[in-house]
């Protein structure tokens, strides 16, 4: 690396872009920098106006999402499902009022009476069709057996956003007390519309509690209140842009509601992840004798570049489930990229905007200057850089315990190792499932109403499939077919066929009611699933039901996800390898983000599935996990995980750039950047647990689960498994065969930039400045305390 020289006259250090030979990346980068920083008052005023555009074009995304899409929109269940809906509107109820009639009994004429009123309402209702009840022909399905709830079953017409609207027209009018009877709704449609608010609701609580927590977090890490906003600034931008993006993707496809929590916790997590890292960059430049535009040209070229390569490998691997059909995982993708890439363009060009106006008055508000004074020790602050993990203390205590793990490498890694592959253990067990009213609270009006059907009406939680049969056939085709069904193992009975003929006669279309043994998701329905679809019939069948939603779904994932893995592997080890020009490391990133999720899957099938702590969470345990919940967690703790990993590798790499200590760099790398990235994952581990907060079980495995990824990630990993691999590859960690070596020359997104002037000292040759190499005294590693450290 060449020498760095001060300009004269002025005490500062001139840009790479400025010396002669600079490097075309620098270069680029310095054009960047002045395209940045030229105008950063029109800069902001521009965001101002595009921020306030975004509320405007955002507001009312969450009422324009669905619920739904766990299902393949291809599969055959799926198309079997709609043409059901279409030709047998009774046959697919997805709306239910249950009438308690109380101690009177639903034979009593005055309920039977209001019963038969409530119906005709109900039929004469615009969107409403297939509308059916006890008190219609008394089929003992629709009755307690207590004798004293009965149903009315309907179907509400149209896609989610139009049944939702029709239960939000109707439900008023027929929640309550009608007379001798108390209605309650439920039903799929009701289960969706309250899964829908709930989210909403609880959204909002998670941001109430999220904003102040993470506030004062910040101001620990940073001191300054000034520095503190920044990060939320840069957070509230990405957040308000992503719904906005949602908004108008909802006018073309289909988008989850779910993704809503994915857009506040990244946004939030992301944007102060990366402003984290630039605004101590920027101090560190500022304390080591900068001019703000300098300092920001500086923090650009080392913490800038280490941004936008982070924010790419997050964006692949949420892009990863682009591969996948369903809407619900779509969704993710859709605001999962978009949330990192406005959090990463809001922090590398907002933040920097503001940085040059403020300048010094960044370190402004120093709110532990009081805690400093009352424990007799200014000096133990961090003045201009200060930050966790920083500074003397900090810094001695990464390295030290960097060395640690070094002297015992092997044991380390084994131990840590094994410990988490332990904890991953009861995944071994995982049993997947369907989405059903469950996930919802107890006190939840449609899971009450759900909840009574299971306990108390006959025949609910049987595994029912339906056969559609389609294409012209005589009777005796028909009951032919229906011996065959009968003959299954594991078939209690058939019942139809129900024609879309006169009085239920054959025609263009029929079906069968196929009723097996066990419950509805059971591994025994899923077998039956496919032994009814092999049964010859002679015409054309389709099978659906809640079993053969499962059975499609997990095909339509097993089908998706070598790609998806494809995509997420070899788009980080080629990222990592133009990071750092070697072809272990990025081999070394792969594997160990892998180990670093196994405590998450571990953990969601004992808590979630298996049902321990429901009683501390409040959930209702189904005994499975949703089939694409794991590849949805996937893909987000690892892109997370990613981040974190870029953030320490890129800083390990360019100490080793400048010294040729691969230990030496490992303990620098750890204490420069050691409790950086530690307060990152735990501020971004707060805002998913105010995210697990929610009353939706899924949003709460979903929140939970990754704070947990995270900080195993940021703790474990970073801090125990990382440098003891790295001990044990030693050199060779940095190795690529010559034209690997010549590709990375030429393409290679390594850090640029030269170190910030420290006071009182002249740069040497290479390795001269590597804090702690050769100075008595001192632990290796350690930098000096007396030395602002430069870190990314």
């Amino acid at each position: 690396m060449s020498e760095v020289k001060k300009s004269p006259g002025r005490g500062r250090v001139p840009g790479p872009e400025s010396r002669p030979g600079a490097e075309p990346g620098a270069r680029a980068l310095g054009g960047w920098t002045r395209f940045v920083t030229a105008r950063p008052r029109l800069s902001l005023l521009v965001a101002l106006v595009l921020t306030a555009l975004a509320v405007v074009a955002g507001s009312g995304v969450a009422d324009r999402m669905g619920s739904g899409g766990w299902q393949d929109p291809d599969a055959g269940s799926t198309y079997a499902a709609k043409a059901l809906q279409r030709e047998f509107p009774g046959s697919q109820p997805n709306l239910l009022l249950l009438l308690d009639a109380g101690t009177a009994g639903v034979d009593d004429p005055a309920v039977a009476a209001e019963a038969r009123r409530l119906t005709a309402r109900l039929t004469a209702e615009p969107g409403i069709t297939g509308v059916g009840s006890y008190w219609q022909g008394a089929p003992p399905a629709l009755r307690s057996e207590d004798g004293h709830q009965a149903l009315i079953a309907a179907r509400v017409e149209g896609d989610e956003k139009t049944t939702a609207e029709v239960l939000d027209r109707i439900a008023p009018g027929l929640r309550g007390a009608h007379g001798p009877v108390t209605v309650s709704l439920g039903g799929p449609v009701a289960v969706q519309r309250e899964v829908t608010s709930t989210i909403q609701e609880d959204l909002l609580w998670a941001e109430l509690i999220a904003l102040p927590v993470t506030l004062v977090l910040l101001v620990l890490v940073f001191g300054s209140a000034v520095a503190a906003v920044l990060p939320l600034g840069v957070g509230i931008v990405a957040i308000l842009g992503t719904n906005a993006v949602l908004r108008g993707l909802t006018e073309i496809t289909d988008v989850s509601v779910f993704a809503q929590n994915l857009t506040t916790a990244l946004g939030l997590g992301l944007a102060i992840d990366y402003a984290l890292f630039i605004v101590r960059r920027f101090r560190e430049e500022l304390a080591a004798g900068r001019a703000p535009r300098d300092a920001v040209g500086a923090t650009l070229r080392t913490a800038g570049r280490t941004v936008l390569f982070s924010a790419l490998t997050v964006a692949v691997s949420l892009s990863a489930m682009m591969f996948f059909p369903m809407y619900f995982l779509r969704s993710f993708a859709y605001a999962g990229v978009a949330v990192v890439l406005l959090a990463a363009g809001a922090a590398l060009i907002l933040l920097p905007a503001s940085l040059v106006l403020l300048g010094e008055r960044v370190n402004s508000l120093d709110l532990r200057a009081l805690w400093r004074l009352r424990r007799g020790s200014a000096a133990a602050g961090s003045g201009g850089a200060g930050g966790a993990g920083e500074g003397e203390g900090g810094g001695r205590g990464w390295a030290r315990g960097a060395a640690l793990v070094m002297r015992r490498a092997p044991v380390f890694a084994v131990l840590t190792a094994a410990g988490l592959l332990l904890l991953g253990l009861p995944f071994l067990g995982v049993k997947f499932g369907t989405v059903d009213d469950r996930q919802l609270p107890v006190t939840a009006e449609s899971h009450v109403v759900q909840q009574h059907i299971r306990d108390g009406f006959p025949g609910s939680p049987a595994a029912r499939l339906i056969v559609l049969a389609e294409g012209p056939a005589t009777e005796s085709a028909y009951t032919e077919y229906r011996g065959r069904l009968s003959g299954l193992p594991g078939v209690v009975r058939v019942e139809g066929p129900v024609g879309s003929g006169p009085g239920g006669a054959p025609g263009a279309y029929a079906y069968f009611s196929v009723v097996g043994e066990g419950e509805a998701v059971s591994q025994r329905a899923q077998d039956l699933v496919g032994e009814v679809r092999r049964v010859d019939a002679g015409f054309k069948t389709s099978v659906t039901g809640e079993a053969a939603v499962l059975v499609d779904a997990r095909h339509a994932i097993g089908k998706g996800l070598p790609w998806a893995l494809a995509l997420v592997v070899l788009a980080t080890l080629l990222l990592v390898f133009l990071l750092t020009g070697s072809v272990l490391i990025p081999v070394q990133a792969v594997l160990l983000n892998a180990l670093s999720l196994t405590a998450m899957f571990g953990a969601v099938v004992w808590v979630f599935q298996d049902g321990n702590l429901s009683g501390l969470l409040s959930f209702t345990s189904t005994g499975d996990i949703e089939t694409t919940l794991p590849v949805l967690m996937f893909s987000i703790a690892f892109g997370l995980s990613m981040d974190y990993g870029v953030f320490l590798i890129s800083r390990i790499k360019e100490e080793y750039d400048r010294t040729g200590d691969h230990e030496g760099a490992v303990r620098t790398g750890l204490a420069r950047t050691g409790g950086l990235i530690t307060a990152a994952a735990v501020i971004l581990a707060v805002v998913m647990v105010a995210i697990g907060t929610s009353r939706v079980t899924n949003t709460k495995m979903l929140g939970l689960g990754i704070a947990l990824a995270v900080l195993m990630d940021a703790m474990v990993v970073r801090s125990l498994l990382v440098p003891a691999v790295m001990k044990l590859t030693g050199r060779a960690t940095w190795w690529a065969p010559g034209p690997l070596r010549r590709l990375h020359e030429r393409f290679g997104l390594s850090e640029g930039g030269e170190a910030a002037p420290q006071p009182g000292r002249t740069p040497g040759p290479a390795g001269a400045e590597d804090p702690g190499v050769g100075e008595p005294g001192r632990e290796p590693g350690v930098e000096d305390p007396g030395r602002v450290p430069v870190s990314t």
